[in-house]
């Protein structure tokens, strides 16, 4: 049977649209200086360049998400390869970090545990999460997975070896 006009199923499931609360939908006043970390928001993103006083003070998005304990990406390091070089893996995802941050001001390490036999890396971003992760299989190999979540405001990724 199909049903014509105003006679359509109404007991459809309809998704709802998640925002990111995190993201901001409107422009900041510019240039905006971050009080926490010194990122400004200028021409409609966040950078490293410097500006002078008077300039609208504001938290980016990267340290409300610090400030919120709320991390964007989880990655989990584990493995006996992992036992034996911590410091090694350490540098590299530090190394990794530094990079990114340089490029992008919002993407950002906010913990590293480190615990016998694993580490959880948080970050204020997907993008440095997937990239620790491409970093550390394309230096050491092992299994390297990632799955996003909630509509690709998250990330998990997973290192084994």
């Amino acid at each position: 049977m199909r049903l014509q006009g105003s006679q359509k199923r109404n007991d459809r499931l309809i998704k709802e649209k998640r925002k990111d609360t995190y993201r901001t939908y409107t422009a900041a006043p510019e240039p905006s200086l971050c009080k926490n970390c010194g990122a400004v928001y200028m021409n409609g993103h966040w950078t490293w360049n410097e500006v002078k006083d008077g300039t609208y003070k504001t938290l980016c998005p990267a340290c409300k998400r610090m400030e919120d304990k709320y991390p964007a990406g989880y990655i989990e390091i584990k493995g006996e390869f992992y036992n034996e070089h911590t410091n090694e893996i350490s540098n590299l995802i530090r190394n990794t970090e530094k990079l990114e941050k340089n490029e992008r001001p919002l993407e950002r390490i906010m913990s590293m545990k480190i615990e016998r036999g694993r580490a959880i890396v948080t970050t204020t971003g997907i993008h440095i999460a997937r990239r620790i992760g491409e970093a550390l299989n394309r230096s050491y190999q092992g299994l390297f997975s990632f799955q996003y979540g909630d509509g690709d405001k998250s990330i998990r990724v997973q290192w084994e070896r």
